[in-house]
């Protein structure tokens, strides 16, 4: 089923009015998506481009603000963009909520309800809202709407509410709950079911699972294509991006990748091999502006593989991993968190440190809060002092059930427990249990080394969402006690407690996004204590044409990084060898960059 890049990929030929890109953080989906639709728009078409990423880049991708309102974009006739923005979704159901009681209750009781109301399953639902109006209401003036989704956990959960609301509100009786009053909800029962049907109709909506020919990759997509064939969305295309071409030269890391890259597509899994296949080449620099969008599809012409430069050393001030982990162990505990965009590579970086400090004879506990992350399979082995886990949302969603019913529970009567058991059916169970779960991680940070592996940043700020509620709750319940008390966000402001690591890798869209994710901290009143710069190629030990025009691209983020007031950076280069296993991660703790650079 292998086509290699035409101009006109194989996933837009007949396209329906729907194109529905989803894909592991980090694979390119927004490039290939903003792509598609300056390619229909190209054809003569008028087409919608929608981002449902809470950390959306369209913007930065077409060079100019977008936002929440449907926006024209320049010089590309016939091409409009949205990008539907949790926060401002989120604000508006609120208010809607909120406004008609507001002058009517006490202050203090529309405080409340605001509070309660500023959970993530409100956002989720808030955005929801506004993601199946677009495939629900009849918009004549416009013949496709691409959408460009969030990283695969979080569009799973989207697709999958629409089930859960409809579960609830046939349990429910009328009551509130955190997404306000259940009558208003079951108005939406049609509208969701209605959206759910577009999806899965495959004259209607073409699913697009995009990648890149990386194992990691790959395993999320193939159980991206499972989940969402379970959801009856069985009409699916597959895209590998950036894929290197075969290597002219005799270059160890170029050979090493290409083949690498080779091996993973000839063992893709059976239900993705059968898929109709595009393969898009890597390109020579940033794919970002509507030039360098246009080409995307095209094979790259022979300049765009010249060397621009000879190889230069990495830039100063950037240090190795093992100089930040030798400054960790000196703490003997606390928490390290690893934070940024999917398909950075946090998941690595984690793993590699906690290795490092575990081979330094510290006890160490390596956790995950993403539902994608697989530690066991980076770790490929085990190491005396270094204990593995996950926060499951689905196993944790299940003890807070069973202790809620057996603690709770026990004190009622039949028709109580019946009511007890709904309430616990709702979809907001589970963000509850997810950060009971991270909380006592949390606190675990004050006797050993608690690396955590965090999810995509958008999950992970509705996660710290949830801990800065819960933290004003605690505050306003015991204002004027004389008691002390310690909340989860107090610990993560704590800089003695809590070594907060910003991930990226040296590209134009990771690192602003890695910037937005700084200010986001910094309102929570937590400051980034290192930035890590991963699988970086000015790093890496290439004398590659297209490698090495692509580090030269680098230096310029590197740079922007360094200057970021970073206290600390460290540069972690593009290996030859995936660093699975735990040897591979110990050579990557304890090298200099020189040695990194050669593993």
């Amino acid at each position: 089923m292998l086509l290699t890049s035409p101009a006109k990929p194989r996933f837009l030929v007949d396209a329906p009015r729907y194109l529905f890109l989803t894909g592991k953080g980090g694979v390119g989906k927004t490039s290939v998506a903003c792509a598609a639709a300056i390619a229909l728009a190209g054809a003569g078409k008028r087409v919608l481009l929608v981002s449902t990423d809470p950390a959306s880049n369209v913007g930065h991708v077409f060079g100019l603000v977008i936002g929440d309102k449907v926006t024209a974009i320049p010089d590309m006739p016939g091409l409009t963009a949205l990008e539907i923005d949790p926060v401002q979704a989120a604000a508006a159901y609120r208010e809607t909520i909120v406004g008609p009681v507001r002058g009517l209750l006490p202050a203090t009781e529309v405080a409340l309800i605001e509070e309660q109301l500023s959970g993530a399953c409100t956002t989720e639902i808030a955005s929801f809202n506004e993601f199946t109006a677009l495939l629900t209401q009849d918009t004549p003036d416009v013949d496709h709407v691409v959408f460009d989704t969030a990283p695969t956990g979080h569009t799973i959960r989207l697709l999958q509410l629409p089930t859960s609301w409809t579960q609830f509100l046939d349990a429910g009786k009328g009551d509130a709950s955190c997404l306000g009053p259940l009558a208003g909800l079951d108005k939406q029962r049609s509208v969701y079911a209605a959206a759910v049907a577009a999806l899965a109709d495959p004259a209607r909506t073409r699913l697009v699972l995009v990648t890149r020919a990386q194992r990691a990759a790959v395993a999320e997509v193939a159980r991206t294509h499972d989940e969402l064939a379970a959801l009856g969305m069985t009409h699916q295309h597959l895209v590998v991006n950036a894929v290197l071409p075969r290597p002219t030269g005799a270059d160890a890391l170029a050979r090493s990748v290409y083949g690498r890259e080779q091996a993973v597509l000839a063992a893709l899994p059976p239900t993705l091999a059968a898929l109709p296949r595009d393969e898009l080449v890597l390109r020579g620099s940033d794919i970002v502006g509507l030039e360098a969008l246009e080409h995307l599809f095209e094979t790259p012409t022979p300049g765009e593989t010249t060397s621009v430069a000879e190889r230069s050393p990495a830039p100063p001030g950037a240090q190795p991993l093992r100089v930040l982990i030798d400054t960790l162990a000196t703490d003997g505990h606390g928490l390290v968190m690893a934070m940024g965009k999917g398909g950075v590579g946090k998941t690595t970086i984690a793993a590699a440190i906690a290795v490092g400090l575990a081979e330094r004879g510290l006890p160490v506990l390596l956790t995950t809060t993403d539902p994608a992350a697989h530690l066991d399979q980076t770790l490929a082995g085990s190491l005396p002092g270094l204990e593995l886990s996950r926060i499951d949302p689905v196993a944790e969603t299940e003890r807070y059930r069973t202790t809620v019913l057996a603690t709770k529970g026990a004190t009622l009567d039949d028709a109580g427990r019946v009511s007890l058991e709904e309430d616990l059916r709702s979809p907001c169970t589970e963000e509850i249990a997810v950060f009971q779960a991270f909380s006592r991680v949390v606190n675990e940070g004050r006797r050993r080394f608690v690396v955590l592996d965090t999810a995509p940043t958008g999950h992970t700020l509705l996660l710290l969402d949830a801990t800065g509620s819960y933290h004003r709750d605690i505050t306003r319940q015991l204002a004027g006690t004389a008691g002390t008390f310690t909340t989860p966000l107090m610990r993560l402001q704590d800089r003695a407690h809590t070594k907060m690591l910003i991930v990226t890798l040296a590209e134009a869209t990771p690192v602003l996004e890695a910037e937005a994710l700084a200010e986001d901290l910094a309102r929570a009143g937590i400051h980034p204590w290192a930035w890590v710069i991963n699988d970086s190629l000015a790093a890496a030990d290439t004398d590659d044409p297209l490698l090495l025009r692509r580090a030269e691209n680098e230096r310029v983020q590197i740079h922007r990084v360094l200057d970021h007031d970073a206290e600390r950076c460290a540069l972690v280069p593009l290996l030859a060898g995936e660093p699975v296993g735990v040897p591979a991660l110990r050579s990557l703790a304890v090298a200099d960059l020189d040695q990194a650079a050669a593993l």
